[in-house]
């Protein structure tokens, strides 16, 4: 209860209401005690004009006054002359003395709290202005008990009045709060949990209907996140699927490039020139197909193999990725460049870093045939003391928004129409595993550039 929302609600809401009360409280009692000496000094003052209208009056008579006014002794000014007009014996001496003709609010509160701290029976002169201008001054001498008894009495009062608000507000904040707040609060978790418990199912999503505005913008937040996930998940549900069919597809695959793979060892054996200059290059791309396969099916196990580094010449590579890509029907146009020392040398896995080179220059190629225009694609490499670096830029349109916004997010992040981002996620993720780092550069009309980091020493850049 106490750590509900309403329940708080209800704690603080009887805090500041008592908090309110207290303030009203203390010049509400100041202002008690004010009045409580002005009724005193106006029943003096009745009493004097008694006595002056008949200066005959008994002893036993003016003592019926003075009590019945609770005073010891009235003092009247008049005329500029200041007379004692009633009397009696006074039982201590004078304590203080309060005067009412012009008093502060600071003052009167002050004297007020001072008062109630104050439980001792004291004697004091009450000074005030006559009601109607029946003369200058009234002054009385009276007791502070009846006073403070009094005060006491209507500050209880007070409290008591102030603690029935109290409750009764906080009861109604408490209703308003269980029925404006928490029940649309509880509707929003009720709808969480619900969705939780199934995600995949678009029933479950929360239909906005709050008539709060903060809990109405939180709602349709949620729906619009639920929605999304939930989107994501079918989408993610399907790509799965798709996995599963590609890892099968590309199991069998291997198997039937496995099988040509032996039919070429005879072709090499061929004595004709063009079989036999063309035939490595089959061999080559059929045992890069089938290693793709198994790449691909490494994938599909999230687990691609580690690199197998070894020491060789860049060029060499970087030529049969040319190679091949100028034998494609849509590179006629297109011109091949490379700008590699002719000894450099760098430690990786060759087979990887040619996977990783052929993806980045075949995506420049397919992005410049699409234009219809003739371009150049450019291979270059450096190094410096930390790493070997491979550039490979081309002259095509440049990426599209979507590409760059998921560049190496596989399935999202396709760099032409109808690509799978497939090639990319995994150029990123072998890369990754010689410690280096794959990196877009440039993208824009002019063209793209991708850059190759291959860290020396230890592997770690």
């Amino acid at each position: 209860m106490l750590n509900s929302l309403s329940g708080r609600f209800l704690i603080l809401t009887i805090i500041f209401v008592m908090l309110a009360e207290v303030l009203i409280f203390v010049p509400s009692v100041a202002r008690f005690r004010e009045d409580y000496m002005l009724d005193r000094l106006e029943r003096a003052q009745i009493a004097s004009l008694a006595l002056l209208a008949d200066d005959m009056l008994t002893s036993e008579l003016e003592k019926e006054l003075l009590e019945n006014a609770e005073v010891f002794n009235v003092v009247l000014r008049r005329d500029e002359v200041r007379q004692l007009v009633l009397s009696s014996p006074m039982p201590r001496p004078i304590e203080m003395t309060v005067d009412l003709r012009d008093p502060g609010a600071f003052v009167l509160i002050r004297d007020a709290m001072w008062r109630l701290a104050r439980p001792e029976n004291e004697v004091i002169r009450v000074i005030g202005a006559p009601v109607r201008e029946a003369g200058l001054l009234i002054e009385v001498t009276m007791d502070t008990r009846p006073m403070r008894e009094a005060m006491i009495e209507f500050g209880i009062r007070i409290l008591i009045l102030s603690a029935v608000i109290s409750i009764f507000t906080a009861l109604l904040l408490f209703i308003a709060v269980r029925i404006f707040l928490v029940k649309p609060i509880k509707r929003v978790v009720g709808s969480m949990q619900r969705y939780a418990s199934a995600p995949e199912d678009a029933r479950r999503i929360i239909q906005p209907g709050a008539g709060v505005t903060e809990l109405r913008e939180a709602e349709e937040a949620l729906f619009q996140l639920q929605t999304d996930l939930t989107h994501s998940l079918k989408q993610k549900e399907r790509l799965a699927q798709l996995g599963g069919a590609v890892a099968k597809v590309s199991h069998d695959l291997r198997n039937i490039l496995t099988s040509a793979q032996l039919f070429t060892d005879r072709i090499e054996l061929s004595e004709d020139p063009l079989v036999s200059r063309l035939a490595p290059k089959l061999v080559n791309s059929i045992r890069r197909a089938v290693s793709l396969c198994e790449s691909t099916l490494a994938f599909g196990r999230a687990e691609e193999p580690a690199p197998t580094l070894a020491v060789f010449q860049l060029i060499d590579v970087v030529s049969d990725v040319l190679d091949s890509e100028r034998l494609s029907e849509d590179s006629r146009s297109i011109s091949f460049a490379e700008d590699i020392p002719a000894m450099m040398s760098l430690r990786a896995d060759p087979e990887q870093l040619f996977r990783v080179i052929s993806n980045l220059v075949r995506n420049a190629r397919q992005a410049i045939a699409s234009t219809g225009q003739p371009g150049e694609i450019n291979v270059r490499a450096y190094e410096d003391d930390e790493a070997w670096w491979i550039e490979i830029s081309d002259t095509g349109p440049g990426l599209p928004p979507k590409a760059r916004e998921h560049l190496f997010t596989p399935f999202q992040g396709g760099a032409r129409k109808g690509g799978s981002g497939l090639g990319l996620a995994i150029a990123a993720e072998l890369v990754r595993g010689h410690g280096g780092m794959l990196e877009l550069k440039k993208t824009d009309d002019s063209g793209t550039v991708f850059a190759i980091c291959l860290p020396k020493g230890d592997g770690t850049l």
